[in-house]
């Protein structure tokens, strides 16, 4: 989820304080190394990074905020064997959805070494032609560059993402082609598509 700028603030001041000293700071170190005048806003900035889980804080505890391993490796602070990728909601394979960001983290550095990559699981069956089934998860890595053809997640106007294969028609439009011989494709103007990233591995998880 997207960081106001104060809120970046801190959880970078908490990295890179993290990494000097190696334990976390206090409060008190917190508001005077931003400039924050009151304990209470860094109260607020923690609980809402927590929220959206870039931090971790153990109850009851001094000092014991962590970052969490993603942003670390996204700031090249992470070894990449150590690397745990974020799971960051649902994305539909059938009509698009809402994409919505999790705190939870999969551990998938035997594929992807690459801080860019997180993971989403795939809803519906639009896709099975493809050998993506409901289910499964995919490892999308971020970016905008894609090849047509090529499986990509796309932001539709602005608010739904869906996993599709991506055509650019001649008539500026964009075919988001499912892979389901009974499902028709996503015909949108070429402006209200965002490719987010790029598919480059699916997993599947057969017994509990």
């Amino acid at each position: 989820m997207a960081l106001t700028r104060r809120q970046k603030e801190v959880v970078d001041f908490l990295a890179d304080f993290i990494e000097r000293k190696g334990y976390s700071p206090s409060y008190e170190e917190i508001a005077e190394g931003i400039d924050l005048n009151s304990l209470a806003t860094v109260h607020k900035h923690i609980a809402a990074l927590e929220a959206k889980g870039y931090l971790k804080r153990g109850f009851n505890q001094s000092r014991s905020v962590e970052i969490s391993e993603w942003y670390l490796a996204e700031r090249g602070r992470l070894p990449v064997g150590e690397m745990t990728i974020p799971f960051l909601g649902r994305i539909a394979a059938g009509r698009p959805i809402e994409q919505v960001a999790q705190g939870d983290a999969l551990q998938f550095s035997d594929f992807a070494g690459n801080a860019s990559t997180f993971a989403l699981q795939v809803r519906g069956e639009s896709m099975i032609d493809d050998h993506i089934c409901d289910g499964d998860f995919v490892l999308i890595e971020k970016g905008e560059s894609t090849r047509n053809g090529e499986i990509v997640v796309a932001l539709v106007a602005g608010v739904e993402s869906t996993l599709k294969r991506l055509y650019r028609e001649a008539d500026g439009m964009i075919r988001l082609q499912p892979a389901n011989a009974t499902m028709e494709p996503i015909l949108v103007p070429a402006a209200d598509v965002e490719v987010q990233g790029r598919l480059i591995a699916v997993m599947r998880k057969y017994r509990n």
